[in-house]
This record gives C-alpha cells, structure tokens and sequence, in this order.
C-alpha cells in the first residue's frame, strides 16, 4: 500500500506530461537528428522506431509498474524485486547524480546563449562570427586547460540551478504545475521554427534527406547501436527517473496505455526536432554541416544557419533567441526529472523529507558543476558523458533486465502493466522476449561494441585529452557509481548500530489476482 505522506500526481494527465518533460530533452532536438543525418535520415528513422517498440516501450512499462506497486524510488524499489539487486537501483541513482552536475551546464550554456542570441543582429551573413558566440561567451578551451570561469556563466549557472530547485521543490505537486507549461512550450516553438524552415527554398531537398530512406545505410553496424542507444537514452529508463514518477501514481493508473502515450510522444518530439534541423539547413544550404555531436549542432552550426535564415537582422535574432528557448523548455524538464530521481531514492532510503533531500542534491550538485563552468569545462563534460552514457547507462540496463527477467518473475511485473488496462494490454510475448532476451542481449552488443571502439583507440577516448584527466573522470567516476550500493549499505550499517530502523519491502501479490 502507499504510504500516506507520500506525494501523488495530481491527475493522470500531470504524471504523463511529467514524464513526457523528462523523456523528452536536447537529445530530441540535437541528437536525433544529428543521428538521422549520419545514417541516411530515414534509415535511421525506421530501425529508431523498431528499437522504440522492441525494447523502449517494454521497459519503460517495466519501472514505471514496479515503482507504482512499491511506491520507491529506485534503490528501494529494486530492493523490493530483490535484496540482491537493491544495488542496481543505486548504480542507476549515482549515474542520474553525476549527468544532473553536467546536464545543468548544459541548460546554463543554453540560458547564455538566449540571452547571446542578440549578437546575431550584428552578424548577418557572417556564419564565422556566428560560430564563436558560445566560445566567447563560455569562454571554453575544448581541452583540460584552465579554470578561469567568466561571469556571465556564474549568472548562468545561478539561474540554471535556481530554475531547477524551484520547480521540484514541492516534489510531484511543483512538477506538475510547471510541465503543464514547460511541455507545451517547446512544441509550439518547434511548430513555429518547422513552419520557417518548411516554406524556405532548399527545404524539400533537407526534408527529402530526413525522410527518405537509403537502403546503402542498412549495412552500417553503427546504425542499429545508434539507433539503440537514442531509445534508451531519450526515455529516461535506467536513469532512476521513471521509477520516482511511477512511484507517485496511485493504483488505479493505467500503465499499459500510459506508457504508449509518452514513448509515441517522445518519438514524435524527435520527429518534429529533425524536421525542424533538416528543412533550416536545407534552406540555408548547410545540410552537409549537421553533426552528431549535439553540443557542435547546437552552438556551432546553427548559429550560423541563423546568421543565414533572412538578411534582416532582427528576424534573426529573433529566431535565435526561439531556438535557444526552444531548447532551455526542454532542459530544464529533463533536469529536474532527474534530480527527483535521485531525491526519491534517497528520501525514501534514509526517511528524511524530499525537500530537505532535494534542497541537499542541488547544492551538493551545483558545486560539483561549477568544474563544467570552467574555461576546460567542455572538456570535462565531454569525457564523463561517455562514460555515464556509453558505459554506466548500459550496464545498468544489462543487470537490470537480468534482474527482473531472470530473477524474479515476469508474470508479476506483466500484471501490474496490465491492471486498469482494457483496451490495450501488454502482450506477455512482446513484454516478456523484451525484458528477457530482446533487450540485454541488445544492451551487451552495444557495449561490446563501445569496448571495441575504445580498444581499436589504443584504450582512448579522445587523445586530445591528457590521459590522467580520462581515467580520473572516467573509469574513476564510473567506479564510484557502482560502488553507491555498497557505499549505501555501509552507511545504513552504521545507522542501525544508532537505532535506524530499515523499511521493510516485500512484494505482495494478493492485489494481483
């Protein structure tokens, strides 16, 4: 049963627009379309939409119904699946703690450059100038040198973090109040961007490229891993997130249909976004310049897209400045979705009150940021995205599909999807192959794969970067996040010692017959 202080979703529509708000973020807008125009546009688009229903659906089904049956977050959730397995959950809330300390740089850069945008007035036709507002603005070196960091990111960084407590403060209540705003903008920016783009000379042919498949690109290994990775990247699983909203759902929530809604929706964000991207650089004849680098998209390319769009000035600045905001709706619903997943799951550990929890992670976490602030910033965040995202992110999904697959039962899991559903339910076929076999075997291919690249590197990253500086925020970083769960434990060792008492989870199944 719920615990009654525990904080619930207002209505079904603020828990799916929620989720909706953290599944989709600036890989929609930047990484997808990046990804579509390295594989073919449409190629990719199909084998994307294949990976969405073959493992994303199932699995995002898969933790929003544990959580809603153990009202956990993640660590005590998994707990609840598995004494063994409480680790997981643990692995998967230290990994969402160290991409919030980077993503929240992200959405600072992104706030600096809304504001930066007026700079394109005075550029108009000069994509070079165009190409250097973030860098001048950031003042980023792209290497592990300096640490001066400039007052316009500090103003930044206040503003981003400020924003981001101040819509989870109050937990699900504060969430809901700001998603029905922070989902919908972006939507309406992307339309109004799509229109621009769309009636441009040039557009058809960017749009020919999005959407047209070209079968040549089928034979590309890396396709299927990219497009792999976009689904599990983009829904928020495994990040701890969709655990702490599941959790807040109360028992007569429909799982099943839900979770359609948000994965289709998200699909459909992405779609709009290469739309958006394909049809802008199409009419400004820049379609060979989309990169899958999203950072490089976003403040290198199309700034000087912008600069291009129309020889007036203001139309530009204009534009730049909906681009910009376009992309802050969608960082910032993502960033506090997973500080509430990290909030939950330590709350719900420890007993303590989410706002304390979530007031704690903020400041804890904006200091450890300000390293991302700094002039070798890029950098830094650079090296710990590879790891959380090509490394932790897919380990974690490994043993979490083995946890919940193979040891414990799936008929359970089946059955809280399906409760309340009835005109859609969850195959036990497509959930059960999924979960099971589809997804982790999927999942080890793809890290393989990542392992093989880094050994064909000589065992690199990037030799750009100074090799100290990869194994520190690195395979350094990576350890400390598998080592939470066991670091948990030993704190809640010594917490009893003092007269802890440690919530008691067990799995009943009479609701289930």
């Amino acid at each position: 049963m719920a615990e009654k202080s525990r904080d619930s979703w207002a209505s079904r529509g603020t828990f799916i627009l929620a989720s909706i708000g953290s599944a989709v973020g600036l890989g929609n807008a930047w990484r997808f379309p990046g990804l579509a125009a390295k594989h073919g546009g449409g190629t990719f688009l199909l084998v994307y939409l294949v990976a969405l229903f073959v493992i994303g659906i199932p699995l995002l089904m898969m933790e929003i119904s544990i959580a809603r049956k153990l009202h956990k977050g993640a660590g005590e959730a998994m707990r609840g699946v598995n004494k063994k397995a409480e680790f997981i959950g643990w692995a998967a809330t230290g990994n969402a703690f160290v991409i919030v300390t980077y993503y929240a740089v992200v959405f600072a850069w992104v706030l600096l450059m809304v504001v930066y945008s007026v700079k394109f007035g005075k550029m108009t036709g000069d994509a070079g100038a165009a190409s250097q507002v973030f860098f001048n603005a950031t003042q980023t070196t792209g290497i592990i040198k300096g640490a001066k960091i400039p007052w316009p990111m500090v103003g930044a960084m206040i503003a981003a973090w400020g924003a981001i407590y101040f819509c989870i403060r109050k937990g699900a209540s504060s969430v809901g109040k700001v998603v029905k705003y922070t989902v919908f903008l972006p939507v309406i920016l992307l339309l109004i961007m799509a229109v621009k783009g769309c009636t441009m000379p040039g557009a058809g042919e960017g749009l020919s490229r999005f959407f047209v498949p070209q079968m040549s690109a089928f034979s590309d290994p890396t396709l299927w891993i990219d497009a792999i990775g976009q689904v599990f990247y983009s829904l928020s699983i495994m990040m701890a997130i969709m655990f702490a909203y599941g959790s807040y759902l109360d028992e007569k929530s429909n799982v099943a249909t839900d979770c359609i809604i948000i994965a289709l929706s998200d699909a459909a964000v992405s779609v709009l976004s290469g739309i958006v991207m394909f049809s802008t650089m199409g009419g400004v004849g820049m379609l060979d310049n989309i990169t899958s680098s999203g950072i490089a998209t976003a403040f290198i390319v199309y700034p000087q897209a912008i600069v291009n769009l129309t020889s007036v000035a203001w139309v530009n600045v204009a534009f730049g400045m909906i681009f910009y905001l376009m992309l802050a709706t969608l960082a910032i619903d993502s960033a506090f979705s997973i500080v509430e997943g990290v909030s939950a799951s330590i709350s719900d550990k420890f007993k303590i009150n989410p706002r304390k929890a979530t007031l704690v992670i903020c400041i804890v976490a904006g200091l450890i940021s300000i390293v991302y602030a700094t002039q070798s910033g890029l950098a830094w965040l650079d090296i710990v995205d590879n790891w959380t995202n090509q490394y932790n992110l897919i380990i974690i999904g490994i043993l979490e599909c083995i946890a919940i697959g193979w040891c414990f039962k799936t008929d359970k899991v089946l059955t809280q999807i399906n409760r309340n559903s009835k005109k859609f339910r969850m195959p036990g076929w497509w959930f059960k192959s999924s979960v099971k076999v589809i997804a982790p075997v999927l999942l080890f291919g793809l890290f393989c794969w990542n392992i093989y690249t880094l050994i064909k590197q000589g065992g690199r990253y990037n030799s750009d970067y100074a090799f100290w500086a990869e194994v520190l925020a690195g395979w350094v970083v990576s350890a400390l996040v598998f080592m939470a769960g066991p670091i948990i434990k030993l704190i809640i060792h010594f917490k009893k010692k003092k007269g802890f008492v440690e919530n008691e989870i067990v799995w009943e199944d009479k609701d289930e017959e």
